[in-house]
């Protein structure tokens, strides 16, 4: 057995977890929605791995695995009637709003995912690897691009309406305030905060507090409701 088998399950395993609640979920429910995007970057990322696409796969598995773990585990905390991070709690608060259109729930769980997990992800993956988080740079960097890509996707695929119309919606005025790839860029300066912090647990802990409550807050406002 391999060290990366010590460190954490497949990518195979938590795909095989998103595939389950795919066919699970209803399909209009905001959960179902976020998890379907997820679940096509994942696979990607698993495709990628097995083609030598990534300069080091054990790293990138590591990371990628802990990612996804923490969106799993926020899954599981909301349907054990425990409280799931307050970066998520929008999404399934208002997972089932009749008002809220499916690129709005798409985007609030990227935003919770990037915006937090994945800072604590890289620290996890630091962690387990016994190493720096400059050294997992270009495996943070290739698994931001792959989200940047199907950011452009699914804005493409679920923004509703024509062209012409879409300057009046108002989920165009309300998504142009979020971006990604800003989104990434300061999951990036998180991730390296909370690895200088990490021999100082108290402000570690009040550090992730306020960040996971302000990508929260973020997140609500993604979710606003546009129809009745």
């Amino acid at each position: 057995m391999t060290r990366l088998e010590h460190l954490a399950p497949s990518v195979d395993t938590v795909v095989s977890r998103m595939r389950t609640l795919a066919a699970t979920l209803p399909e209009r429910d905001g959960v179902a929605v976020f998890n379907r995007v997820y679940l096509t970057v994942t696979e990607d990322i698993d495709r990628r791995l097995g083609s030598g696409d990534f300069p080091d796969p054990r790293a990138a598995t590591a990371l990628d695995v802990r990612f996804a773990e923490r969106y799993l585990a926020a899954v599981d905390a909301a349907a054990s009637d425990r409280r799931p991070p307050a970066c998520w709690r929008p999404l399934f608060q208002f997972r089932r709003h009749p008002g809220v259109r499916p690129l709005q729930f798409a985007l609030a769980g990227i935003n919770a995912h990037i915006g937090h997990d994945l800072a604590l992800a890289v620290v996890d993956a630091c962690r387990a690897l016994g190493c720096e988080p400059p050294e997992l740079e270009d495996e943070f960097d290739r698994v931001g691009d792959l989200l940047v890509s199907l950011e452009e996707r699914i804005r493409e695929d679920l923004m509703p309406g024509p062209d012409l119309l879409q300057i009046a919606d108002p989920l165009t005025h309300l998504l142009g305030s979020w971006s990604l790839e800003r989104a990434r860029d300061a999951a990036w300066v998180a991730a390296r905060t909370l690895w200088t912090l990490r021999h100082w647990s108290d402000m570690a802990e009040e550090f992730t507090g306020r960040l996971d409550t302000a990508v929260g807050f973020a997140g609500r406002m993604l979710l606003t409701p546009l129809t009745d």
